[in-house]
């Protein structure tokens, strides 16, 4: 039997469902906008940049950004006529590709960021209070822990 949702989860639902939708449209825009990137690239350089010697595999890049292996493949493909990844093969295992953020890549992205950080805080901090904030983040593990059975997102404590 469905279990329908009441009246106030039917407006929780739609809230949530906007503000993830109007957010990432204003996180979108904005890194368009200033650093002529979309976001998916922006986390691609972001993830290589806070792993070891800035590189990771392509498996491993592709799960920590949530993407397919083949969508991956085709934005790294246009990190890297940019000049801001690097691919080759593992010198261990060549059928495992490695990709690395190039220095150029890290300048792109520290260009970026401040601006990524101001627009995160404008939309999402900013109208919260501290207390706000820590219900929020709470809410948002449980959630996390409920949709991430895997543990692949879990955030480092």
């Amino acid at each position: 039997m469905t279990r329908w949702l009441d009246e106030d989860e039917q407006e929780t639902w739609r809230a949530f469902l906007w503000t993830s939708r109007l957010l990432n449209d204003a996180l979108e825009s904005q890194l368009q906008r200033d650093s002529g990137m979309p976001r998916t690239y922006y986390m691609i350089l972001a993830m290589l940049s806070e792993s070891p010697g800035r590189t990771l595999t392509m498996s491993e890049l592709a799960k920590i950004v949530r993407s397919s292996p083949s969508r991956l493949s085709h934005a790294v493909n246009r990190l890297e006529e940019n000049g801001w990844v690097t691919r080759a093969k593992h010198p261990a295992d060549r059928r495992t590709t490695l990709a690395e953020l190039t220095d150029e890549g890290f300048e792109v992205l520290k260009a970026a960021a401040p601006g990524h950080v101001e627009a995160v805080r404008r939309h999402l901090f900013d109208p919260l209070t501290r207390e706000q904030v820590a219900q929020f983040r709470e809410t948002l593990h449980i959630l996390l822990s409920s949709l991430d059975t895997e543990g692949e997102c879990r955030p480092q404590d």
